[in-house]
């Protein structure tokens, strides 16, 4: 096992001229051989380390179902929110609907086409309401009354 030693110098640059400028640094290299140490186990470490592993792993589960939950929480917001301007858009729809229908069983109109149609006003006795008799608990009994056949040719 030879020992090689190394000499080190500082230079200040390349403009100035190459001379020594301190202390040269000597370093002597010194072959080891480790190949015969035997490393024990330290229980204490291991335990250690085993411990910190599982703390380190209930800090990622916990962070993880957090960050769950919150990316939950925002996807819900975002199909609410689908959903409000769904219902807003039905109850529009349902809103347009009923003034159609408001605008087709006007009396009026019905009348008009009647008569364009050829047909006449009914005569008295020939209407009969069933729903302005209705009674809460009364059961509804039948009755046989003239009825009157219009043609229209």
């Amino acid at each position: 096992m030879a020992a090689a030693a190394t000499v080190q110098g500082a230079c200040s640059g390349p403009t100035q001229p190459s001379f020594w400028i301190g202390t040269p640094e000597i370093y002597f290299s010194k072959a080891i051989d480790n190949s015969r140490l035997v490393k024990l186990e330290d229980p204490r470490r291991g335990r250690e380390m085993r411990q910190f592993g599982i703390a380190l792993s209930c800090l990622f589960l916990l962070v993880m179902t957090y960050a769950g939950q919150h990316f939950k929480a925002i996807e819900y917001g975002y199909k609410i929110e689908t959903l409000k301007v769904e219902r807003d858009g039905m109850a529009e729809m349902n809103h347009e609907l009923r003034l159609e229908d408001a605008s087709l069983r006007d009396p009026g109109r019905i009348d008009a086409m009647a008569r364009r149609l050829g047909l006449q006003s009914p005569q008295a006795g020939q209407v009969m309401r069933l729903d302005a008799s209705s009674d809460s608990g009364a059961p509804v009994m039948a009755s046989v009354s003239p009825i009157s056949v219009i043609s229209a040719r």
